[in-house]
């Protein structure tokens, strides 16, 4: 059997893949992890290529091994079960992986991590970071995606240049979670407003449960962010229950604040795009997945979190 010291070792940031299977088995065979789909006549067998995975979703009609999951935990590789089309995750409310169990991930994030996450005030600081984070990433990401321009989603349009601006200086100002929640609500309730205009989604309403597709592309590319998230958090070894800003009673809430980093700019924009192009499924999962990897949207995640963590953390040096 292929064993970790074979893989060929690739940095999560940099892993290009994210997998949603349906009706299928996953297992082991000959030292690689394949997916077995049941054809008419025959059986198919594919290959997933666990070194440059970060993670797999689960959907309807799947099972896995025990050899399999071995060896994706020997590769770092996270495992969710969900519903069909990758939403939502089985673990109802909150987001729960099968992460893999390491005793040689690094110490300094966690440790930096905790050092202020008892500090209220630390924490909304570290909140205002994150949301502040993700508006220059929206900014960056409108002003120069191409497709994205040609759709109408561009940094320098006056409405949206103004909505980001406001909320801003709203962030700068707030002096609770509360309020920076509140304020969240706002800008992406007015993002909405603008991407619905932009695809001529005219009577758009944000429901997470209605049918129609802008709404059901918004929670499929919202889960994939997810999975980002958690693989983020878990390769820095920050367990997911300790939030900035989404809740300290929601045990995944750390993942939506990491997620919140690139929804609006990515997965946003591309649901309404994908919606109004009458675009399947899966084709908006691809084009999903190609923004993430065009704009380092993994990166981006890493880069955050190992900001506030390591901003945090005393090293021996400046102890001694």
């Amino acid at each position: 059997m292929e064993q970790l010291t074979d893989l060929k070792a690739i940095l999560h940031s940099k892993r290009a893949n994210i997998y949603y299977l349906e009706m299928c088995r996953v297992m082991q065979k000959d030292g690689r992890v394949l997916y077995l789909t049941e054809a008419k006549n025959e059986n198919q067998y594919w290959n997933i290529p666990i070194a440059n995975t970060t993670c797999i979703l689960l959907g309807t009609g799947t099972s896995i091994t025990q050899a399999a999951m071995r060896m994706l935990a020997s590769a770092g590789v996270l495992v969710g079960f969900s519903g069909g089309g990758a939403t939502p995750l089985i673990a109802a409310t909150e987001i729960e992986w099968l992460t893999p169990q390491s005793e040689y991930r690094p110490t300094e994030y966690i440790q930096g991590w905790m050092s202020f996450w008892f500090d209220e005030q630390k924490r909304l600081e570290t909140a205002k970071l994150f949301q502040m984070a993700r508006i220059r990433f929206l900014q960056t990401v409108w002003a120069k995606d191409r497709d994205l321009l040609a759709a109408g989603f561009n940094a320098q349009d006056a409405n949206i240049a103004a909505a980001l601006s406001n909320t801003l200086a709203q962030i700068e100002q707030a002096q609770k979670v509360g309020k920076l929640l509140q304020i969240e609500a706002e800008l992406t309730k007015r993002l909405y407003k603008i991407a619905a205009h932009s695809t001529s989604h005219v009577e758009f309403v944000r429901e997470r449960d209605a049918v129609d597709t802008a709404n059901a592309f918004l929670n499929h590319g919202n889960y994939l962010a997810y999975g980002l998230a958690a693989t983020t958090l878990w390769v820095l070894g920050i367990p997911h229950g300790f939030a900035v800003m989404h809740g300290k009673t929601r045990r995944g809430a750390l993942v939506f604040d990491v997620a919140d980093l690139i929804k609006d700019a990515l997965v946003l924009p591309w649901a309404f795009i994908c919606a109004k192009e009458n675009a399947t499924e899966q084709e908006f999962r691809q084009q999903c997945l190609q923004a993430f990897t065009d704009h380092k949207a993994l990166d981006f995640m890493f880069d955050q979190v190992k900001s506030v963590a390591l901003s945090h953390h005393e090293t021996k040096g400046d102890t001694a």
